[in-house]
């Protein structure tokens, strides 16, 4: 039977008794409907997970008595990060879940010269938390033990200026391929559009900052879906989708 995983950010040790926050307490008592002597695993994205054992659970507080340290990681070799231009509702959200699914280390929603979102008054802080909700709850579901970084939303022109590693941006327009590149120190920073892709002034910055731009096959991809295919690649390539062969004679090549 499978086991339920839950992020907190509070402090974890063994031996002792937790008592969750009103919103997780929530979701395992409504929810999940775990009952007292239930089992559960819970993270805090430092690295491993603790098992724990619901010692209470009412509708004033929830109770986990920790009983075991799980020295636990799924992380990829590959470190990524994903400068993502942000698309309207859905397909922002699925996007933001699917990265994380996918092993993005970084992750920094942008604002460019396409972008269709307009932040007023607190929607801009509000948005940033529904992201990081997704972030969590994809973290539970995908088994990570370390949870991904979501940065303050951001322009692109001060973004770009601050990235390290093999830096691509995503252009159907391009005449390289991921295929033709190699990442740097282990580090590959991806840079993709919102709806109606980059401008040209975007393309500019990008460039000017070192990025390179690349093509994800002869077909204009969807916002959402070229941002996952992109990690999809790399990860292939680089990180860990591939058979320890294909990284052998992938090392072997850059060399």
């Amino acid at each position: 039977m499978r086991i339920s995983r839950l992020y907190t950010a509070i402090p974890l040790t063994v031996g002792k008794i937790i008592e969750l926050d009103e919103e997780n307490g929530h979701y395992v008592r409504t929810v999940l409907r775990l009952k007292k002597d239930a089992e559960i695993i819970l993270f805090n994205g430092t690295g491993g997970e603790y098992l724990g054992t619901l010692v209470e659970v009412s509708r004033k507080t929830v109770l986990i008595s920790l009983s075991q340290w799980i020295e636990r990681s799924v992380e990829s070799p590959l470190l990524v990060t994903l400068g993502l231009g942000i698309a309207r509702g859905d397909r922002m959200d699925f996007s933001v879940q699917k990265a994380v699914e996918l092993g993005v280390n970084f992750m920094t929603p942008l604002i460019t010269e396409r972008c269709q979102v307009q932040f007023k008054g607190e929607k801009k802080s509000q948005r940033l938390i529904h992201w990081e909700k997704i972030v969590q709850h994809a973290a539970e579901q995908s088994g990570r033990t370390s949870l991904p970084e979501l940065s303050e939303i951001t322009h692109l022109q001060q973004w770009v200026n601050q990235q390290k590693g093999l830096k691509v941006f995503l252009d159907p327009y391009a005449e390289s391929t991921l295929a033709d590149l190699a990442p740097i120190d282990n580090k590959v920073t991806l840079l993709t559009g919102p709806e109606g892709g980059f401008s040209d002034a975007d393309r500019i910055l990008a460039k000017a900052a070192g990025f390179i731009a690349v093509r994800m096959g002869s077909r204009i991809l969807r916002t959402e879906t070229a941002s996952l295919a992109a990690l999809a690649a790399v990860q292939m390539l680089w990180g860990d989708f591939g058979t320890p062969a294909l990284k052998r004679d992938a090392a072997q090549e850059s060399s």
